[in-house]
């Protein structure tokens, strides 16, 4: 309990950072964001939890695509469809997909 309060506390955070004006974001703040997503995205839990969509949130505000590939590439047991999966079950749209595969040439 007490590690998901401080998981949210962090994405929060984040999510404050991101969406100051003019702050350039970092892969370790998106790594933060979608730390709490991890057992969701290689199989452990059957849904993602309150403070991954969290997270899938504050990505969305960062939009960081190089960020979001190298993030998924970490973890050779992630599942691909959980991860292509986790914007839809947050309720989030991004614009970019949670994928090991994503060409970041063709996101605008």
């Amino acid at each position: 309990m007490k590690g998901g309060v401080i998981a949210v506390i962090a994405i929060l955070a984040v999510f404050q950072l991101a969406v100051q004006h003019g702050h350039a974001v970092t892969c370790g703040e998106v790594d933060v964001s979608l730390m709490p997503c991890i057992n969701y995205l290689i199989g452990h839990d059957s849904s993602p939890s309150p403070a991954c969509c969290a997270g899938v949130k504050a990505v969305k505000g960062m939009a960081c695509c190089g960020c979001v590939k190298a993030a998924a590439n970490r973890y050779t047991d992630l599942k691909d469809e959980a991860a292509q999966s986790l914007p839809t079950k947050c309720a989030v749209q991004l614009d970019i997909p949670i994928s090991r595969t994503v060409d970041c040439t063709k996101i605008n």
